[in-house]
């Protein structure tokens, strides 16, 4: 059973259509890639699903119970995560306090006990020198930071938005081992918009393209790839 489904799912701004009855699902483990040109309506679509934006249309459902009018933070609370395209850390937060914010004001955490925590997950991904301001912290290590918040609300499904952005070659295979080793020892759902096809490939177990909205093809990296619709829209 997936955990999580959406039918139909429609999301209008007056006349623009940005996203058009996308029938979608995720599996439990399962890394599924999303890709497409920009404004092809990538991030309005995991917005929906996570309850930053209400849909226009159709249903979203999550481990069975319907969700689709859900407000954001009550689905944060179920087990929907995610990052930003654009970083916007709590500035005037150090690195380990960021992500204790989600253990706090997620899971109902004391101060104390989301420090323990949120220092247990931050060696988990590889973060030293918990006390830096986030100002001093490197894109890779920002990114990184960034992950852990979002682990920091427990999450079953977790979707990245563009998170390799900004990354060098080795800095993306870091991650890339990072992101397969959260999915396998949290048998987390991950949700990947990424524009770089090397990773969608190395990364996803199937890759879905939205086109305008619309989803216009899905399946494994080689399938999508070799496709003369999403060639002609997006590759």
């Amino acid at each position: 059973m997936s955990i999580l489904e959406t039918k139909q799912l429609s999301r209008r701004f007056g006349g623009l259509l940005a996203v058009n009855n996308v029938d979608f699902s995720l599996e439990r483990g399962e890394i599924v890639g999303i890709i497409g040109p920009n404004g092809a309506g990538k991030t309005t679509f995991i917005n929906v699903i996570s309850g930053i934006y209400m849909p226009s249309g159709g249903t979203i459902a999550f481990d069975g119970k319907d969700i689709t009018f859900m407000p954001a933070h009550l689905r944060a609370r179920l087990g929907i995560g995610r990052t930003f395209q654009i970083i916007h850390p709590l500035e005037n937060l150090n690195l380990i306090q960021n992500v204790m914010t989600g253990f706090i004001f997620c899971q109902g955490k004391t101060v104390r006990s989301a420090r323990v925590k949120a220092a247990e997950l931050c060696e988990s991904m590889g973060l030293e020198r918990l006390e830096r301001p986030v100002g001093q912290l490197t894109i890779l290590e920002t990114k990184k930071m960034e992950i852990a918040h979002a682990l920091s609300t427990n999450p079953r499904i977790l979707f990245l938005d563009e998170v390799m952005a900004g990354l060098n070659t080795d800095e993306m295979k870091e991650m890339i081992r990072t992101v397969r080793k959260l999915a396998k020892e949290r048998e987390m759902a991950v949700g990947v918009v990424e524009h770089v096809m090397g990773v969608i490939n190395q990364l996803t177990e199937r890759v879905v393209v939205l086109d305008s909205g619309e989803i216009i093809a899905s399946g494994p990296y080689a399938e999508v790839a070799s496709n003369q619709r999403v060639i002609q829209a997006y590759l």
